[in-house]
């Protein structure tokens, strides 16, 4: 399918800018035109004047179909489509066509759900592949995407944008000293076809997990109407809390709670930073997410669902046994 079509104009002078040919081993392909992430990543990629931090890759080609049944997700489609077609991308009718036309894969599909199926055919295909928040809709499904990964020889992560908030690197790096607890918040944003946290509230809850690494041994919830609040406790006795909020103004950030000294990050500045790390991955084959905390993000999720549930606090290790 042509890019862009049209009658009586050079449709090639007018996408040029956005269409040098990327080197051979360069070519991005997405999966899924539902979320504005898909094209933000495109307009970053596909600028004429792209920055060299991201070595020349290109997004060449995008199987538009997302969610099936979640109407914000359906209705965004189109008008992503079209955006991303302006930009020089081939619209495809599958996955496996899309496979044979690139070189690394960007899952992009904002409904968790189909993320397994999606992500297989990329992975036995030997794309190196990144999967948008969440990486899958349970745990289950996360754990069996690592081993599909493990299978095929074919690096995957997943991340949300917020594990690279201005101002992480000095808390990773240790100025801090070692981190001896944090709060995140973040808007936690209902959608009844996910766990709680999996459809937005894990944006907090990666935060938190980067600042205090894996080891949650248990977590409990309050839940109301309009806010949940989760506390993990972790194996040393750190303890961590995630604030997810659906009133008030819609803000993300991180109180961390260090050795030396306390910091408050609150400055988000998109999506470029994490496009980054994904490019550098696609690059190298290094994966900058270990897989055990993923799989960790899940298992906390899930438990702050059950806990909901019971109003008790609720062991790790129950739900990665319930998983298994």
């Amino acid at each position: 399918m042509a890019a862009i079509a049209g009658a009586g104009v050079s449709m090639t002078s007018m996408i040029e800018p956005f269409i040098s040919a990327p080197a051979a081993g360069k070519r991005v392909g997405i999966i899924g035109l539902d979320t504005s992430h898909a094209v933000a990543f495109t307009k970053t990629l596909n600028a004429e004047a792209a920055s060299a931090d991201y070595l020349g890759y290109k997004v060449v080609a995008a199987y538009p179909k997302g969610s099936l049944d979640i109407k914000s997700s359906v209705d965004r489609v189109p008008g992503y489509t079209e955006e991303v077609k302006k930009l020089g991308v081939e619209i495809v009718g599958s996955v496996e066509e899309l496979i044979k036309k690139v070189d690394v894969v960007l899952l992009e599909t904002n409904d968790g759900r189909l993320h397994l199926q999606q992500a297989i055919p990329v992975l036995k295909a030997g794309k190196r592949l990144f999967i948008d928040k969440p990486i899958a809709a349970s745990l289950a499904d996360a754990s069996k995407i690592f081993k599909a990964s493990e299978q095929y020889k074919t690096p995957v992560f997943s991340s949300s944008s917020l594990r690279y908030i201005t101002g992480i690197d000095d808390v990773l790096s240790g100025k801090l000293g070692k981190v001896v607890g944090a709060q995140t918040y973040s808007p936690s944003v209902l959608e009844p076809t996910h766990p709680d946290f999996f459809w937005y509230g894990i944006h907090g809850v990666e935060m938190l997990f980067t600042v205090m690494g894996t080891g949650c041994k248990s977590v409990s919830r309050v839940h109301t109407a309009d806010t949940d609040v989760v506390t993990g406790v972790w194996e040393d006795g750190r303890v961590g809390t995630f604030r997810g909020t659906r009133s008030g103004k819609k803000d993300y950030g991180c109180t961390v709670f260090g050795e030396k000294s306390t910091v408050t990050l609150t400055q988000f500045k998109g999506y470029d930073p994490l496009l980054k790390h994904i490019i550098d991955f696609f690059d190298t084959g290094v994966v900058p997410v270990d897989p055990k905390e993923t799989l960790e993000i899940c298992a906390f999720m899930e438990a702050a669902d059950v806990s909901k549930k019971t109003g008790m606090a609720v062991s790790m290790e129950s739900v990665f046994k319930k998983a298994k």
